[in-house]
């Protein structure tokens, strides 16, 4: 990060909150290559809190240069008219994703909107916030495209997906994740959207170990794989992929769709179509959902990948 890259970064944090934006979103996005020097750093407007990540140790120079613009960024009158209350610094490539308070108070806890729907997410505990920004596009497609249907949502998190599903007009959805705090979360996230929760089932298991669970809440017509690249003692996604979708078939009615997503940077879509065809061949590739406009990569094989299968 040399002073040309953190007046870009300046530069492009006093635009984006000129006007602030009116939903939770990202404002920059470093890690999709197309800055160079500031491929570690990505920004978020969580709504009233800027939250700036950190993916690699910069050196101590740069780090403290990085601090300095940040506490400039506040000074502005952008800055003021933004509304923002908290500016916030989280060391992603740290054990413990430890968040420094630049500016402000970090708040326990904080509620964000996207689209209409709100969601609480938590600054300072763990790595991830309890929402994926890079995902408001397939939230936005499971939400047009639930209605009237029985939703799986496999490796739910928070239920970002769940919580669309419903507000689209799901009839039932079931929610699995191994993570029983992530799933009382999504608890929490349909309740702040007024949801009827006899409509939600949350299963806090993992899922290799589940198939009758799953199977028993079945058959869905839409089925929502979004699992993590690597999560140790549990997911390996070139390994553990294909032994979600080979049952696939026992879980879809005969008209079912899945959503498939992978944010491994290192395969492309091309690796998911071709194990689709390989473990569920009765599925056929539709479409891939584009990403959100602000996380552009220099790579489109580089990003998340989300894409849609149907029977038949």
């Amino acid at each position: 990060m040399n002073a040309t890259a953190l007046d870009t970064l300046r530069q492009h944090l006093l635009a984006a909150l000129c006007p602030a934006p009116a939903q939770t979103c990202r404002l920059f996005h470093g890690r999709g290559r197309r800055w160079p020097g500031l491929e570690q750093v990505t920004v978020d407007w969580m709504q009233g809190v800027v939250l700036v990540a950190l993916f690699k140790a910069p050196a101590a120079d740069e780090l403290d240069a990085l601090k300095a613009l940040l506490r400039e960024v506040v000074q502005t009158p952008g800055w003021h008219d933004s509304g923002a209350q908290t500016l916030l610094l989280q060391h992603r490539y740290l054990p413990d994703s430890a968040t420094e308070t630049l500016f402000g108070e970090c708040p326990e806890e904080w509620t964000v909107v996207e689209d209409g729907l709100r969601y609480r997410v938590d600054f300072g505990k763990k790595q991830n916030s309890g929402l994926f920004l890079d995902m408001r596009c397939g939230r936005e497609w499971v939400r047009a495209n639930a209605s009237g249907k029985r939703v799986l949502n496999l490796f739910a998190y928070t239920c970002g997906f769940s919580v669309a599903a419903l507000e689209g007009g799901a009839t039932f959805v079931v929610n699995l994740d191994m993570s029983r705090a992530a799933l009382s979360r999504g608890r929490d996230n349909h309740r702040l959207n007024g949801h009827d929760l006899t409509k939600v089932s949350f299963l806090g298991h993992e899922l290799f170990k589940s198939w009758g669970k799953v199977k028993h809440g079945g058959p869905y017509d839409l089925v929502i794989i979004d699992p993590p690249s690597f999560q140790k003692g549990s997911f390996l996604l070139t390994k553990d992929y294909q032994r979600v979708l080979r049952k696939l078939p026992e879980l879809l009615t005969p008209e079912g769709t899945v959503l498939a997503c992978m944010n491994d940077p290192s395969l492309g879509a091309d690796f998911l179509i071709e194990e689709v065809m390989r473990e569920a061949p009765g599925l056929r590739f539709e479409q891939r959902i584009p990403n959100p406009p602000e996380f552009a990569d220099i790579d489109p094989e580089g990003g998340l990948k989300t894409l849609v299968f149907r029977q038949g």
